[in-house]
């Protein structure tokens, strides 16, 4: 027999790419797989391929196919495991893979619909996923998860991934959700195991991510005489020409003057331009790796191929595999203790205070403190505003992550990213009026924000799945908070910065307002804007 002949996977985002690539693997081990995807056309051609390797191995297994089912869609994915369930189907394995680049530009330019759009798909859709799979899955059975290595933390560093704000969210809270799940399903028998596999070759890096992020960058940096609105505009027309050949690129150019009334010399120049950064951006990724090269999808799929075995499996359950095959150079951006600053830095500095989740007791305390050293804080927004400081409030208590309902999960992750998301954004607003258009505007403005994230577990014996469940939030805020301060800093080189504060200790301790608040006046000094730490935790001591 082969090795998983009589078993079944399910993978998400099956019908190209990766999640193709996996399902491929699989099957040519003798396993059943079930494919779906938004589109049908790609998802059809794949089950013919598959069925063809069936043949081929005479292994009997089957295909199935669910069209139209987007992983962020409630009721697509539950309708789908409500089918399964009813046909008295088992699933061995679930690989949680689909995904979607979403918007790779600059945060303070990224549409926020778009940006919850890629949260719900990366974030919600692995969540949803893999609770509804549990409708049928027994004992032995695995969730595997597909994630980047540009989310995953070493000690004191967080990654930033510029132009790619809510990807960096998501895939930070999926790490810490693969954990989390990995407690939450032990007395089922079901293991739950992450993969960050680096960077791999595919059409949506070459074609979408690189290309994207070359055209980002000459938007803020300019690019002959075209202001930002009309390199974006000249862009979104003629990018996707590249690897075109000759005469499409020709064609190309040549309707896109003609609609856009500049000359076509001018979008050539500027084509090249973008290929040439974005080559740039492939050369400097595959330089962090040993052997200089990015992984192909088989060799992904044979990854998680390997993840599903069973022995493999007990041994690696809640971990993130590999660890990190990319060596990615950041200065640290995790801070424990925190400098204390002599001078009263919040004197005479209007303070603007949003309380998301009605945690009146840390907004009075703090805002007493903050008017204590000659701040003037306002519960409603005005247009003189030094310091914007976001409240989340604290994760609510609760049994099970994977025991929540679809409402009661979409409330966490407004609560802990979107509005943070969005306080965020309205905060560059305010300091920089007009820069989400005219990155220009970013020049030498000043301004700060401070999120002030969920506590962990307070007490003497905090266990691991308590702990894991709050990680999973403070793991989206993380790199949220590293990527637009970088963005902020290094590439529109404002004066505007963007820290994250999360209160408590690994080891239960009550947190402390007065040190969040000594945190916040540091946090206006000037040392702290040519500084690289973005993430505060000023209860530990170590």
């Amino acid at each position: 027999m082969l090795k998983f002949q009589n078993k079944t996977v399910l993978v998400t985002g099956s019908g190209t790419g990766i999640g193709q690539a996996i399902t491929k693997k699989f099957v040519e081990n003798g396993a059943n797989a079930i494919i779906l995807g938004r589109r049908k056309e790609p998802l059809e051609e794949t089950a013919k391929m598959l069925e063809g390797i069936i043949e081929e191995k005479q292994s009997n297994a089957t295909i199935k196919i669910f069209d139209g089912v987007d992983v962020s869609d409630e009721k697509a994915v539950t309708g789908m495991f409500d089918a399964l369930k009813s046909e008295n189907v088992n699933l061995d394995v679930v690989v949680n893979n689909a995904g979607v680049s979403g918007p790779v530009t600059c945060f303070a330019h990224a549409p926020l619909d778009d940006f919850r759009s890629t949260v719900d798909i990366h974030l919600t859709g692995t969540f949803w996923t893999s609770v509804q799979a549990l409708k049928v899955m027994k004992e032995g059975a695995k969730i595997i998860t597909i994630s980047t290595f540009f989310a995953e933390e070493r000690p004191l560093e967080q990654r930033p991934y510029r132009f790619r704000s809510p990807y960096t969210a998501s895939q930070g809270a999926k790490n810490r959700l693969v954990e989390a799940m990995s407690w939450e399903l032990l007395e089922k028998g079901v293991m739950s195991i992450g993969t960050n596999p680096g960077p791999v070759h595919s059409d949506r890096i070459y074609k979408t991510v690189y290309p994207k992020a070359a055209s980002e960058f000459l938007r803020v940096s300019g690019f002959e005489d075209l202001s930002p609105s009309e390199v974006e505009a000249a862009n979104n027309e003629i990018v996707g020409l590249l690897g075109e050949d000759d005469e499409t690129i020709k064609a190309g150019i040549k309707a896109a003057a003609e609609k856009l009334g500049k000359p076509e010399t001018t979008l050539t120049n500027l084509l090249n331009k973008v290929k040439s950064i974005a080559e740039k951006i492939q050369k400097n990724t595959s330089t962090m790796i040993p052997d200089q090269q990015f992984l192909s999808q088989e060799q992904v799929a044979t990854t998680v191929l390997t993840l599903a075995d069973d022995a493999q499996a007990k041994i690696l359950n809640g971990k993130i595999i590999p660890g990190d095959r990319v060596f990615y150079p950041v200065k640290s951006h995790i801070r424990s203790s925190v400098p204390k600053s002599e001078k009263n830095n919040l004197d005479g500095k209007h303070v603007y205070i949003v309380n998301a989740d009605g945690d009146d007791q840390r907004v009075t305390s703090i805002t007493s403190m903050i008017e204590e050293k000659g701040g003037q804080v306002a519960l409603e927004h005005t247009e003189n505003i030094d310091l914007f400081i976001h409240i989340t409030g604290n994760v609510p208590n609760f049994s099970k992550l994977t025991e929540l309902s679809r409402d009661e999960w979409d409330k966490l992750v407004n609560q802990f990213i979107n509005t943070p998301a969005t306080v965020t954004q309205s905060a560059i607003d305010t300091f920089v009026p007009g820069g989400s258009d005219d990155p220009r505007k970013f020049k030498d403005a000043k301004g700060r924000i401070v999120i002030i994230g969920p506590n962990l577990p307070i007490g003497k014996k905090i266990s691991g799945h308590e702990m894991a469940k709050v990680e999973v939030f403070r793991g989206a805020m993380r790199p949220f908070a590293t990527t637009v301060n970088q963005e902020l800093s290094d590439v529109l080189k404002s004066n505007v910065r963007a820290f994250l504060i999360l209160p408590g200790t690994v080891d239960g301790k009550e947190p402390s307002d007065k040190n969040i608040v000594n945190t916040i006046n540091y946090l206006m000094s000037d040392e702290s804007q040519s500084s690289s730490e973005v993430i505060f935790c000023p209860d530990e001591t170590r």
